[in-house]
């Protein structure tokens, strides 16, 4: 949920985390805003530094989420939102068991190997991979507070910002 499309009520108590990644940069992302865009060296000093809340290795690059950002956040009673796979969401809840977990799927995994087919930025080996991944981490689903379907985006969107407003207890 990005500033721009967080509800009204929403803004200010609650703030998207930037990760680090080691990947290239995809058309029309922005550095700083998409990701911090790193080298896989320098990711891995900050692995080191134990920079990172939480990091993982995914489809050949490293994703992270630098501790300083989300601590200091939290410190002013920010709420993070954190958009990470469900093995960096296992780190999280091991520090932070009271944080609020929302599973976010596509309808089916033929409807995810379409919008990915249709991103036109994987092989067909690595599409093959992040489905075989998909079909592991669905089954990760029933651990979460809330499971959204995204078939449409603005109704999941919608579905994403009044879970929020609950969980915040915001109006």
């Amino acid at each position: 949920m990005s500033n721009k499309v967080a509800s009204p009520a929403v803004k200010g108590k609650l703030v998207k985390s930037i990760s680090a990644t080691t990947r290239k940069k995809r058309p029309g992302e922005k550095e700083g805003q998409d990701y911090l865009f790193i080298s896989i060296e320098k990711f891995e000093e900050r692995i080191k530094k134990n920079y990172f809340l939480e990091w993982e290795r995914v489809f050949e690059n490293y994703y992270g989420t630098p501790k300083t950002q989300a601590m200091n956040l939290l410190k002013k009673g920010i709420n993070v939102l954190l958009c990470i796979d469900v093995k960096g969401a296992k780190t999280v809840a091991k520090e932070f068991p009271q944080a609020l977990k929302i599973f976010i799927k596509a309808p089916s995994l033929k409807v995810l190997e379409n919008r990915l087919k249709a991103r036109a930025s994987e092989t067909t080996e690595s599409l093959g991979l992040r489905l075989k991944i998909a079909r592991k981490e669905l089954k990760e689903a029933k651990y979460y507070d809330h499971v959204i379907i995204n078939a449409d985006l603005n109704k999941a969107l919608s579905e994403l910002q009044q879970i929020v407003c609950q969980e915040l207890k915001i109006s």
